[in-house]
């Protein structure tokens, strides 16, 4: 258990700033870039993973975000009640990330559905049944700027992240694409293991590698799919996150939201439904950041008002990803927002 408890080392930080730049990037490009042999870089990652204290898993690509539905929901429970209302909200496919929240709701969740009707039937007729909840309140997206799988620490040198760094070509208008039943399998498998080799998901899908590999290419290259790599935030020197609910003017908007995306303390933003018109979400080093960072905001954008600001007290859930009170995964709840709302993933 102190080894579980202890913080991440800058090697550590390193390896993980180069998953976050190559989620899928081999053991060779990774160590040539960290100038250790594929092995080191390999034991490095296998002693991370084991830990919980770092992961690869997958995200929307930005194109799949254009075409679901996804929210914010500011949540409340009866008294006492909070914990039994995280353990099962948890368990829903459609429920990606759970923070507990200090502010004016108890409980901040980003949610995602196939589609705004189901969307509606997730908040209006699915959530209100859950034992113990008691208010339900959604701000959907009407655009996002940027998401979570965005975010890198800095803990590599310019020449590295120069290295792994590969341009990234958006899709065009005409590829339109979708995700098939047959991809949600694929999805499903890498959201437990990101770095799963081609064969091993092969195995798992009953197919061949060539057209595993040839299908997760296409589902990158059109931005539905994508990799991510997290880590345990308050392990690796990041254990604040803030979100502030603001008002813009909406000629303004995307100006301003554009340039919060360049900030590096952003992990999330977008335009939302509701008495707000905007939602950032930053990752800071502490407490005492979250008045600078809010200082600087509001100096960069006098036009900006933020109406609150709210501190996560633990993040529950991250992606599908469930997290002890340290940040480290401890297990997986399979993302599927194609799926029919229900009460629970089994």
């Amino acid at each position: 258990m102190q080894e579980n408890s202890e913080l991440l080392s800058e090697d550590e930080l390193a390896l993980i700033h180069a998953l976050q730049l190559r989620p899928r990037a081999s053991w060779t490009e990774l160590g040539s870039a960290l100038d250790v042999d594929p092995v080191t870089a390999a034991r490095r990652w296998q002693r991370l993973n084991r830990r919980g204290a770092a992961w690869v898993g997958m995200s929307p690509g930005p194109r799949l975000l254009e075409r679901v539905c996804v929210a914010y929901l500011e949540l409340d429970c009866a008294a006492g009640k909070s914990a039994t209302v995280i353990a099962d909200l948890a368990t829903h496919p459609h429920m990606l990330t759970l923070e507990r929240a200090a502010g004016t709701h108890q409980i901040l969740a980003t949610v995602a559905t196939d589609d705004l009707a189901a969307m509606s039937r997730y908040t209006l007729d699915i959530l209100p049944a859950v034992p113990h909840l008691t208010t339900v309140r959604a701000h959907l997206v009407t655009h996002m700027f940027t998401e979570g799988g965005d975010w890198r620490i800095d803990a590599l040198a310019p020449e590295q992240r120069t290295q792994l760094t590969t341009p990234s070509a958006r899709p065009s208008a005409r590829d339109r694409g979708r995700v098939t039943d047959h991809d949600r399998v694929l999805i499903a498998a890498l959201a437990h293991d990101g770095r799963a080799s081609y064969a091993a998901l092969a195995t798992t899908l009953g197919t061949g590698t060539a057209t595993v590999k040839r299908r997760i290419d296409e589902l990158t290259r059109l931005g539905l799919l994508r990799f991510r790599c997290d880590f345990a935030r308050p392990l690796g020197g990041w254990p604040v996150a803030v979100t502030f609910w603001a008002t813009a003017p909406a000629a303004d908007l995307e100006r301003i939201g554009h340039a919060l995306v360049a900030l590096p303390q952003t992990r999330n933003c977008a335009a939302i439904s509701g008495p707000h018109n905007l939602i950032l979400q930053a990752s800071l080093h502490a407490v005492s950041d979250v008045l600078r960072f809010e200082t600087q905001l509001a100096t960069d954008h006098p036009e900006l008002h933020v109406t609150e600001r709210v501190v996560t007290l633990r993040h529950e859930k991250l992606l599908g990803r469930i997290l002890d009170p340290q940040g480290r995964s401890i297990s997986v709840v399979t993302p599927d927002i194609w799926s029919e709302p229900g009460l629970a993933s089994h």
